[in-house]
């Protein structure tokens, strides 16, 4: 039996997503007709407005202009996330930060980690970058003649979820001939074989398809109320478990930071992520060691307001992800297949990862669907393990004994058997690409440097030859002055942006 109807139940972020994936590798499959159904009534969670790098390689599948995702989409760039109080106060308080940033940490391709192990009390590891430099300067990472979706350095993208969303689904509409229903489904009937066999509206329409896509949220109706498929908890590796949400409109003069803010607090940590009009700031916590008020309280003292005169948007978290992502002839994307907390805007990327792996291995055959299945389930079940491993790491490295919150997570709290012995040889070796032996660790050597030694994790030291340190010495110099350089020729981040929103008003016009 062949799939030709294909229903994505939800829009948002995920549902697009899927849409976008599905229609760009079905589109020579002219009989198939994929549809998003989306609830008139249902709003979205709406607080994902940070991505990877990744994101990129995705709307250039999708045809999707970098012009029109910054017009259109309050987007800001993001040249990594700077860490903010993860470690415990030192004689200098004003240098208790360190960058993440989407960049190589090989200089020229240099492996220059010997020289920081050697100077780690007096170097920070970022220096093998000139990124954290050009953050500081609140540079854009493009020239005014960068093209599409190129900078001088790796960069991602803060942005409007609820415009991205818009964004995408217009896309799929206008370009990927995906249709749109308005629609509220509150239950779905299955068949003899135990496979859905169509869906039940608030309207009371019963909308009939071949294959389902759940993007329904938290709620999981497919795989989470109908199959019933487990969900495997993770609340016991990230202990966070809820988030206050509040958007902050900011001045048109105010600069735009290209990167967001993490700053750890005493139960866990908050974000602050800049837009062109506007800040999305988040405070994450664990309700089992701070009250909603003592939080309220901590995000006002942040934001310079009175704690009385603002009401922040509260999220329950639910860490953890379903043991199935795919299962008959459904699947599960976004929150209704997994969620672990904002650190590192894992959300979007785990979703347009999952959504791509799907798509790419959709068969139009029903009986073929089975052994897809099978793999794409082991995938992504690494996928979600590996990415709580990064996720729990930056709160085991922490050296905070301030609150219980930092010490339950360092002390009473079980890491994975891979986390375990991965720590255990980058004690006596630094992390290197063949540790990562899978291409679906989403995060890999690049990204486990920055944090290991940005929270001064302990490696043997390597012995260097003479040449060899004044050789890593002589690169380190050279990104410096790179930085230095890069500082006074690229323009300020708003300064990039406002001039693009000029020249592209004008584009329109010509």
């Amino acid at each position: 039996m062949k799939v030709k109807r294909i229903a994505i139940i939800g829009g948002g972020t995920a549902g697009w997503l899927a849409a976008n994936h599905l229609a760009v590798e079905l589109r020579a499959e002219t009989d198939i007709t994929i549809t998003v159904i989306e609830s008139p009534e249902i709003g979205i969670i709406g607080v994902g407005e940070g991505t990877v790098p990744h994101i990129r390689k995705s709307l250039m599948k999708f045809g999707i202009s970098e012009a029109e995702l910054l017009a259109s989409c309050d987007t800001t760039f993001k040249k990594g996330i700077k860490f903010i109080d993860w470690m415990a106060p030192s004689k200098d308080p004003s240098n208790n930060f360190y960058y993440h940033p989407f960049s190589s940490p090989y200089p020229a391709g240099v492996d220059v980690t010997s020289l920081y192990l050697k100077n780690s009390k007096s170097m920070n590891f970022s220096e093998v970058t000139e990124v954290t430099q050009l953050a500081e300067a609140m540079k854009s990472p493009k020239r005014i003649s960068s093209i599409e979706y190129e900078g001088w350095t790796n960069y991602a993208y803060h942005f409007n979820a609820v415009k991205f969303g818009q964004l995408l689904a217009k896309n799929a509409k206008e370009k990927l001939r995906v249709q749109h229903k308005a629609a509220t489904i509150i239950d779905a009937q299955l068949n003899a074989s135990g496979e859905v066999d169509y869906l039940i509206s608030k309207e009371g329409e019963q909308l009939h398809f071949d294959f389902y896509v759940d993007c329904s949220g938290f709620h999981a109706l497919i795989l989470g109320k109908m199959f019933n498929v487990p969900f495997v908890e993770k609340s016991s590796q990230i202990r966070t478990d809820t988030a206050l949400a509040v958007q902050i409109p900011t001045e048109q003069t105010a600069e735009i930071p290209p990167y967001t803010l993490a700053k750890a607090h005493s139960a866990g940590w908050l974000w602050d992520i800049p837009l062109t009009n506007r800040r999305g700031v988040g405070f994450v916590y664990s309700s089992a060691h701070m009250t909603e008020s003592a939080a309220i309280e901590q995000l006002s003292r942040h934001l310079q307001l009175d704690a009385e005169k603002f009401s922040p948007r509260k999220i329950p978290m639910r860490m953890g992800y379903r043991e199935k992502f795919w299962h008959k002839n459904a699947v599960a994307l976004g929150l209704a297949q997994g969620f672990v907390e904002p650190l590192e805007a894992t959300s979007i990327f785990v979703t347009d990862f999952a959504a791509e792996l799907f798509a790419r291995n959709f068969s139009t055959e029903k009986d073929s669907m089975s052994v897809a299945a099978d793999y794409c389930n082991k995938v992504v079940t690494y996928t979600w393990e590996r990415v709580i491993d990064f996720i729990q790491l930056h709160y085991y490295l922490s050296d905070r004994q301030d609150s219980s919150f930092w010490r339950t997570n360092k002390y009473d709290t079980k890491l994975s058997e891979v986390l375990t012995e991965r720590l255990a040889i980058w004690k006596i070796n630094a992390p290197k690409k063949s540790d990562f032996f899978s291409r679906f660790d989403l995060f890999d050597v690049d990204n486990f440097l920055f944090v290991l030694y940005g929270m001064k994790f302990t490696t043997n030291k390597k012995n260097m030859t003479p040449y060899e340190e004044q050789y890593y010495e002589h690169e380190i110099q050279n990104i410096k002055f790179t930085g230095l350089k890069l500082s006074q020729e690229l323009l300020g981040h708003r300064e990039w942006l406002e001039k693009f929103k000029v020249a592209y008003s004008q584009s329109l016009k010509a």
